[in-house]
Parts: structure tokens; C-alpha cells; sequence
């Protein structure tokens, strides 16, 4: 399940983040808003969060694929202009629900439904004011080794296993055993 390839790029700051800091293990994804794969893996890792805050936290990395998902761009800008309004996970389910439905006007139907303040959006949309943002999302996951979406890390380690929510719950527990047994062993 767990590839062996590492997350190179380090999580900071101004990356998306839900959940504490302190938990024992990251969920970091790279996604596109258009993709049918990243559409399914969203109700999984979102389920794994509520399920047990205590334990898992979720990265979101924008990697956006603009030859297949000609909306992806543009979406994954909305969820960095909703952000900057303190709103980007709001958007970023918005986004996931409605993935088949992102043209303009949706998005800018998306801002309102979430209470964005509209004209602040349009106007940044319009000026493509967070591409820088999408932009260096992608080359992180260029970084490391991105090629598909959703490729999703689990405390750095490529996770290629199926993406329900019995599989991942099994690999984040042998990942805490390992854990347990190496400060053990400490």
C-alpha cells in the first residue's frame, strides 16, 4: 500500500491544513477538483478526519491536470480566493459536491452559497490573483514525484492502495503499530 516513495516538499504554514499540528499522522493530498478519483477520495478523507481528530490531520495540495480538466485551473483558484476570505475548506467541499458543475457562473454561485463577500471574488478571479498559489502547488507535487490525482501521502510515504475507507483505516493503523514499536525500541 505504502509505495516507498517520500514526500520530498515539507508542509508549511501557508499550505491548507485541517486538524492539529500534534496528531500522529499526516493525510497529505494532492487533488484536482475535476477529477472523478479525486471526487471519490474526498467523502474517504474527510471521513477519516471527523472519524478521529485525535489521530489524523488532512493536507490539501492543488495539482491540477488542465489537459483533461479544463475546469481545474479556474477551481482550484476559487478554493485559493474563498482561502484568502478564510473560507477554503467551505469551498473546497463546495467544489468536491459540485466537481461536474464549475464553470464560472457556478463558481461564482459557490461563493455566495458559502457567504463570500462576491465582489472580492469576481474581482480576484478575474485578475487570476491566487494562480501563483496553484502554481506552487503543483511543482511541490512535481517534487514529489506527483504524476496522477489524487496521490495522497501518509506521513510522507506515497500510499498507492485503494482509497476506501477500510484500506486506508487499516494502513494509517499499522502505521501508529510501527510507530509504537519504534519508540519501544527507542
Amino acid at each position: 500500500m505504502l509505495d516507498g516513495t517520500i514526500q520530498k516538499t515539507e508542509i508549511a504554514k501557508d499550505d491548507w491544513i485541517r486538524g492539529r499540528a500534534d496528531v500522529p499522522v499526516t493525510l497529505l493530498e494532492y487533488g484536482d477538483f475535476e477529477c472523478p478519483y479525486c471526487g471519490m477520495a474526498y467523502p474517504v478523507l474527510e471521513g477519516l478526519l471527523k472519524e478521529d481528530p485525535e489521530t489524523v490531520r488532512l493536507v490539501y495540495r492543488h495539482f491540477p491536470i488542465t489537459n483533461i480538466h479544463p475546469h481545474a485551473l479556474r477551481a482550484a483558484e476559487a478554493a485559493e480566493a474563498a482561502g484568502a476570505q478564510g473560507k477554503f475548506w467551505e469551498m473546497h467541499g463546495m467544489l468536491f459536491t459540485h466537481r461536474d458543475q464549475l464553470e464560472y457562473d457556478d463558481l461564482i454561485d459557490y461563493a455566495a452559497a458559502i457567504g463570500l463577500n462576491n465582489k472580492r471574488f469576481d474581482r480576484e478571479m478575474r485578475a487570476e490573483t491566487y494562480q501563483k498559489e496553484v502554481k506552487r502547488d503543483f511543482r511541490h507535487g512535481i517534487e514529489d514525484g506527483v504524476n496522477g490525482t489524487p496521490t495522497i501521502f501518509i506521513n510522507r510515504l506515497r500510499y498507492d492502495g485503494p482509497r476506501d475507507r477500510n484500506s486506508m483505516r487499516a494502513t494509517i493503523a499499522a502505521i501508529l503499530k510501527a510507530e509504537r514499536r519504534r519508540r519501544r525500541a527507542a
